[in-house]
């Protein structure tokens, strides 16, 4: 049908305003987006910048070198050794398997280790490198550089780790350094980003664990320029990390070394202090373990085998345990007496070999009995009965003060893992830990060192400080911090009656040098560094009715964890004392046939700073310090200093 003009011109007026109508809205859709571009290009063109930027660099840390840690003589004891490592790009490699059949003709390869490489690598990106060996030596670095165009994708890298020199010497001291773990990260609010690079290595015990954050240092950082993946394409720039501090310590490392030697596969430990400064010359756990092993993770077997041994390799016994004193808790229990004013040097105290106190018997260990007991005799002759009497005369809370005061009961400032308290009790601490009232009985028991007081190696080693200067000397561990002394530790007055401390120290001279004294088979004969000491045994069993039936009353009748420590502590020389020295053998048997000899030869070490001559010891000792000399010198770790004449 044809349309009429009329219908044309209508129809032509509609699309024209429809065109006219789609038109603006294409205009103004043109100008929305016009608007939006010059705002973004214009307006947010330092964001996006920015943004693009960061996609296209990176920044990176670098490990910061750890601080080094020093004996007082500049003795290294922890380093940071290099570190060589093989590891492997996938995608430059090409064919993995023939590549690492290459690499295996120049390189061992630890099977367990590749296996896991390879698992990582299937895991991982395949421009970023992984580890295929680590620790490998400067030899096969050196072969696969050579032979670098036929080992596609592998790259020789070296970096520092943590090295021990001096082995089990200064394990339970410096501790070790391990791979950063999650229980690691959760004792910090806000970790470093340092702690998160892969490998990265932080202090887990010991003076590594203490002055971390010191040791650590501060991490560096570089920027590289990456591509849409992620893959490295340049380095643009890099600022070198700050060095972690160093830390020289108070003690010696040749007698530290020493130490080591001479307790051998002994359960002991042993405490040196100088008594100007407070440091401590040697500080030894026996037996130890070599920290070397933790550095980039023990394995379960070699863990098992330090976890199951019954002498305790792991512990740290000079600080962290705690043992009954024995005898050596004797010249408190006098000072107590004498401070307290309730006897005097010579006052006597008939020993009948027992002493009845409520009804019960306690007995000296001299069952005859010792006679008639003074102050000196009494600690010459370690009586018991002469102490039980005093207990009774000056009360546990007497006691407890000058133990205190002498240094028990105290956990000193030593940057050491698991530092002890002890235990020095009184009638407060017993209601409120054990619900009960505190009876006679208990002061008695606590009068010899044994009850309830419990004290560590380095303890008995303040108190001893602390008995031949009459100051409140306390250790002394980390000597200097990157180089800056810190302060001294020698103590001031204790404010002690110094005619009482005289008569402590006189008594203590006759155990070893009187010939009825408990120390006087390990004297020192050389007069000029005689010592003063007190031995001590240590029960840590009750003899049941069975066993005293059968006889069964001698340590040696008994097994090894069943039988009593001994303990001797001393200061030297008598006439100047410059040190004082405890050694605790566990399960020894007594203070002065185990810990005695020990101590003497600790003494002497010290003193003389190297071997001794034999004409310091007794001659009955010649034959044997002469063959334990040579064995010891054949075991040292760190080159005896030269000293006098062995003649």
């Amino acid at each position: 049908m044809r349309r009429t003009p009329r219908d044309t011109a209508e129809s032509a007026r509609k699309i024209s305003r429809r065109g006219v109508m789609l038109g603006g809205v294409q205009l103004g859709f043109a100008g929305i987006l016009a608007a939006r571009m010059q705002f973004m290009q214009v307006e947010q063109a330092d964001e996006f910048r920015l943004l693009a930027e960061e996609n296209r660099i990176n920044l990176r840390l670098i490990p910061p070198a750890r601080g080094q840690i020093f004996d007082r003589n500049g003795i290294i004891i922890a380093e940071n050794a290099p570190s060589y490592r093989i590891s492997m790009v996938r995608e430059n490699a090409g064919d993995v398997d023939d590549v690492i059949a290459r690499l295996a003709q120049l390189v061992k390869l630890d099977e367990d280790e590749l296996n896991r490489a390879l698992a990582e690598m299937k895991r991982s990106a395949p421009f970023l490198p992984v580890t295929i060996a680590d620790r490998v030596s400067w030899e096969d670095i050196s072969r696969i550089a050579v032979n670098a165009p036929a080992l596609p994708g592998v790259t020789p890298e070296v970096g520092l780790s943590r090295h021990y020199p001096m082995t089990t010497a200064f394990a339970h001291v410096a501790g070790y350094v391990g791979p950063v773990s999650e229980r690691d990260l959760a004792r910090y609010e806000d970790p470093e980003p340092v702690l998160r690079i892969p490998r990265f290595q932080i202090g887990k015990v010991g003076i590594e664990a203490k002055y971390e954050e010191m040791l650590r240092g501060k991490a560096g950082a570089k920027r590289v320029e990456v591509n849409a993946v992620g893959r490295v394409m340049r380095e643009l720039d890099r600022r070198e990390g700050e060095e972690g501090a160093d830390l020289q310590l108070t003690i010696d490392g040749r007698l530290q070394d020493y130490v080591r030697a001479r307790l051998g596969h002994e359960s002991a430990s042993v405490v040196v202090m100088d008594l100007e400064h407070g440091d401590v010359l040697a500080i030894s756990s026996s037996p130890a373990y070599d920290p070397n092993k933790f550095v980039r993770g023990i394995s379960v077997a070699d863990y098992s085998v330090l976890r199951e041994n019954d002498r305790r390799p792991l512990a740290s016994k000079t600080v962290q345990d705690a043992y009954p004193p024995g005898s050596t808790f004797k010249m408190v229990t006098a000072m107590a007496a004498l401070d307290a004013g309730v006897i005097g040097a010579e006052d006597t105290v008939w020993c009948p070999g027992y002493l009845e106190v409520g009804g019960r018997r306690f007995h000296c260990w001299k069952h005859a009995g010792h006679g008639h007991m003074n102050l000196e005799t009494s600690l010459r002759e370690s009586c018991d009965v002469y102490y039980y009497d005093l207990a009774l005369k000056v009360g546990i809370e007497n006691i407890a003060a000058m133990s205190r005061r002498l240094g028990l009961g105290a956990i000193h400032d030593i940057p050491m893992s698991a530092v002890t308290a002890g235990l020095v009790p009184d009638m407060e601490w017993k209601r409120r830990e054990r619900g009960s009232e505190w009876v006679i009985g208990d002061t008695v028991n606590v009068a010899i060192g044994q009850g309830y007081v419990l004290t560590s190696p380095l303890q008995q080693a303040v108190m001893t400080a602390r008995l031949a200067t009459g100051r409140s000397i306390t250790p002394r561990l980390i000597k200097s911090i990157a180089g800056v002394e810190t302060p001294s530790q020698g103590g001031e007055s204790l404010g002690l009656n110094e005619n009482h401390l005289r008569w402590i120290r006189r008594a203590m001279f006759a155990v070893s040098n009187n010939r009825r004294g408990t120390g006087y088979g390990s004297r020192i004969v050389e007069e000029t560094f005689r010592m003063a000491g007190k031995s001590g045994t240590s029960q840590v069993r009750n003899i049941s009715a069975a066993e005293r039936a059968r006889g069964v009353i001698n340590n040696n009748d008994l097994p090894w964890n069943r039988r009593d420590h001994g303990l001797f502590v001393n200061f030297a020389p008598y006439d100047n004392p410059r040190i004082a020295v405890s050694v605790v053998v566990e399960h020894g048997g007594g203070g002065s046939s185990a810990a005695a000899p020990i101590n003497r030869d600790v003494t002497l070490q010290a003193l003389y700073k190297g071997d001794p001559p034999l004409s310091a010891y007794p001659s009955k000792d010649h034959e044997h310090i002469k063959a334990q000399q040579e064995r010891i010198s054949q075991e040292r770790q760190v080159p005896d200093a030269k000293g006098p004449s062995r003649a």
